[in-house]
């Protein structure tokens, strides 16, 4: 599972083996350790939830999937889902979940397990 954080965005980018176990366990999670502690973060399945979302607790992040959404995704060939939502006065988050795709570019980078990239086909 692939984080990227960039100011007030955050996208998750998961391999076919990833979405299989998404699909089955309703929750994946992966931390990067640093000298003084870790980042955890995780893609859970919430029956509690009617939109995408995401919560901080400590120093873990967890992007919640309503279960509609996790469904007709990890069944699908949908690509990924979003949602951009307001979290406080005039300051919006916007979230990004998607398959990870084998990059048309060079990269020293495993991509055995990425999903083909429909623009590599003519």
């Amino acid at each position: 599972m692939k984080l990227r954080i960039k100011g007030n965005s955050i996208r998750i980018r998961l391999t076919k083996t990833e979405v299989d176990r998404f699909e089955k366990d309703h929750y994946l999670k992966e931390s990067t350790e640093f000298v003084t502690g870790k980042l955890t973060y995780v893609l859970a399945k919430d029956p509690a939830m009617t939109e995408l979302g995401a919560k901080i607790e400590g120093t873990k992040i967890t992007v919640q999937v309503p279960p509609a959404v996790a469904d007709r995704w990890t069944s699908t060939d949908e690509v990924g889902f979003q949602n951009n939502f307001t979290i406080g006065a005039d300051k919006q988050l916007f979230l990004l979940v998607e398959k990870d795709f084998v990059c048309l570019d060079n990269t020293l980078e495993d991509q055995s397990d990425n999903y083909p990239n429909p623009n590599a086909v003519c």
